[in-house]
């Protein structure tokens, strides 16, 4: 904490040297006129003796807002001319560095606003600068990849980066730092990431959190040769309840479109589709049954008419309930005896948790899961949204590191009511 003594402090002009004239307020923006001037020093070229010169064409700073519109100084810098060898030289301030218009103390507010998740040209549009300015501050981050450790539980996933090209992302569980982020998902490039570290420090790793995509499976055995695979737990769910949703749409398609089956399927399908479980007990009126109902009994209603709903639907809610109960041997008892007489939408579903039998009894074991890094991704996507997309994949990857493995102090403000 610094102890602010004056108004010139206060606005970042800490430099004695400098001498406010006056200030100028437009409509649009505050003009500071101030000069720069102090006794003549030695000249450090040939150590004579200087006098003063004449002042210097004024130069313009933008400095951070004040009253909340643009302001500007304008400075006069006193120039100083040496006796022997009659050069000149322009005095010096720390409120810029020398040869460069931008002060200081907006180089530390820029780097503040990239923390802020902000585009390159809104940073630009809210200090007054250019979007190279600013380009350039962001090319100074740097994040030095260390290949001498590893989490004990790394997250997977990957990310749109341009439209029909995926990235790579790999995750700390625990700490939620980016481990890494690769140009693409391809294996090749993967592998040749992670056999940067040696096969000990791979062996650190000891659980892996993936969603059903079967391309990162093998390559994880390869890499990390200790680690059990995790497949997310939503990305199950997610494959039964698009299952039960494609079937509810054949069935409503087999009745004529003005019929009550039909319009019961298309107009309660959230109802459905959700955990009978989690129902609401509040009643409300349904226009397809010209009544008022629970949502319990819209979903008894609907039943009545398709024996063959009714029977998707029991299933459905069973595997949901055993999998959320973590009752592995009944969930997959469930498949067995089910695989049989289901439609081939849910045989495809059935044979694919088969497949990863041993992986989905690990998301039912242990409690890591894709969550931290979904978060991430969803964090992602409003980077990517708010700069309309990235040409520069150097850029997008600087972007999200900064937003992700940057800790920022947290500020409280007291806020005040206020009566008109």
């Amino acid at each position: 904490m610094e102890h602010l003594k004056n108004t010139t402090d206060l606005i970042g002009l800490k430099d004695k040297n400098i001498t406010i004239l006056f200030v100028l307020q437009y409509h649009s923006r505050i003009e500071i006129k101030a000069k720069l001037d102090y006794p003549a020093p030695l000249y450090t070229h040939c150590q004579g003796t200087m006098i003063k010169y004449d002042f210097q064409k004024e130069s313009k700073f933008p400095i951070l807002d004040a009253q909340g519109v643009p302001t500007v100084l304008k400075l006069k810098k006193r120039r100083f001319q040496c006796k022997t060898c009659r050069r000149v030289s322009v005095s010096e301030t720390p409120l810029v560095q020398k040869n460069c218009q931008i002060p200081k103390l907006v180089w530390d507010k820029m780097t503040q606003l990239h923390t802020d998740q902000l585009t390159n040209t809104d940073i630009a549009k809210q200090l007054h600068i250019s979007v190279s300015a600013v380009q350039r501050k962001l090319e100074q981050f740097t994040f030095a990849e260390e290949f001498s450790k590893l989490p004990k539980v790394l997250s997977w996933d990957e990310f749109s980066r341009n439209k029909g090209k995926l990235a790579f992302i790999a995750q700390d569980f625990e700490t939620r730092q980016i481990v890494t982020i690769l140009e693409n998902n391809r294996q090749t490039t993967i592998k040749n990431h992670f056999y940067k570290y040696t096969r000990k420090v791979r062996e650190q790793v000891k659980f892996v959190t993936v969603d059903m995509s079967g391309s990162y499976i093998p390559i994880i055995k390869q890499l990390f040769p200790q680690a059990q695979i995790i497949l997310d737990r939503f990305h199950i769910i997610q494959h039964l309840s698009r299952a039960m949703m494609t079937t509810r749409i054949a069935i409503m398609k087999s009745f004529d479109k003005q019929s009550l089956p039909y319009r019961a399927m298309k107009n309660h399908w959230r109802i459905l589709q959700k955990d009978s479980r989690k129902l609401s007990d509040k009643s409300f009126y349904s226009r397809t049954f010209r009544q008022t109902l629970t949502p319990r009994e819209v979903v008894q209603k609907t039943l009545e008419l398709s024996d063959e709903l009714r029977y998707y639907y029991d299933l459905y809610q069973l595997l949901l309930f055993h999998f959320q109960e973590k009752r592995a041997t009944e969930f997959f008892e469930l498949i067995d005896d089910n695989t049989s007489m289901v439609n081939p939408t849910f045989k495809t579903v059935f044979k694919t948790f088969m497949k990863y039998k041993i992986y989905i009894m690990n998301a039912l074991h242990y409690p890591y899961s894709n969550a931290k890094l979904e978060a991430a991704n969803k964090l992602i996507k409003d980077i990517k949204r708010q700069a309309f997309g990235f040409r520069n994949f150097k850029n997008f990857k600087t972007k999200i590191l900064i937003a992700l493995n940057i800790k920022k102090e947290r500020t409280n403000i007291v806020l005040s009511r206020c009566s008109l």
